[in-house]
């Protein structure tokens, strides 16, 4: 059983004294983990930060073991990213929610391209937009996509500022009135190529962390990762909420 592929780490644990089991997403065979030999080695690790791209070659006697990762370094983009704690923050929230959120073996080639834009998009201005919005995506993938393309209560795409945390779907600003307090904010860059403040982003996380949280990771010991939940903070803390981007 072999096979050779594209994958992005997801993370990395130790395996003994000197191995590491290495998890990564790859483009024709979904989330694989392998076990790399001397990957815990001080010159080999770095090759197997969160983020980084490989050619990868599994191989196994048979199809269920573990098997062992023959890799090879395609680009190193998180080393871009070591000096910066919120981008870094972002990736690593990235690599965690894909980790947990989907099923191992399983084929998600659009997840591995939405993946790969992000990281691609991390080191530019807004990336935290970016970062939002393929959260949003990645609900998609999982089959949980919202609906915001028109109001629930008139059928207008006109106006559409927030979202019904039951059904999913967009609701007007006039619609909403009477029970706005029950909904979840809809900022504009969600749907519309428009700016995003620090108020923007925040709300923006919580509406996509709500629907993760109640559809994704309900059933998941811990519920959503621990790295997406210190991203949600550290965006909303209160001397971050006074930054525009």
């Amino acid at each position: 059983m072999d096979w050779t592929d594209d994958g992005i780490v997801l993370g990395a644990r130790r395996h003994g004294e000197s191995s590491l089991v290495v998890s990564v997403l790859t483009h024709g065979h979904g989330r694989h983990a392998g076990l790399v030999r001397g990957g815990a080695g001080r010159r080999a690790r770095a090759l197997y930060e969160p983020g980084n791209l490989l050619r990868v070659t599994w191989k196994a006697r048979l199809a269920e073991h573990l098997g062992r990762f023959a890799c090879e370094p395609l680009s190193s983009d998180a080393a871009l990213l070591l000096d910066d704690a919120g981008r870094l923050a972002a990736l690593t929230a990235a690599c965690a929610l894909i980790e947990a959120a989907l099923p191992e073996r399983e084929p998600h080639p659009g997840a591995y391209d939405a993946l790969a834009r992000l990281i691609r998009a991390l080191p530019q201005a807004g990336y935290e937009a970016a970062y939002a919005r393929w959260e949003l995506g990645l609900l998609t993938e999982l089959g949980f996509g919202l609906d915001l393309a028109r109001c629930a209560a008139t059928g207008s795409s006109d106006a559409l500022a927030y979202v019904s945390p039951k059904s999913g779907r967009a609701v007007s600003a006039a619609a909403a009135e009477p029970y706005r307090d029950r909904l979840l904010r809809l900022p504009r860059f969600l749907v519309e190529d428009a700016p995003a403040d620090r108020s923007d982003l925040v709300d923006g996380l919580r509406l996509t962390g709500h629907f993760l949280s109640v559809h994704v990771f309900a059933a998941r010991q811990g519920g959503v990762p621990a790295a997406r939940l210190r991203l949600f903070e550290r965006l909303a803390r209160p001397a971050a909420m006074k930054q525009a981007i």
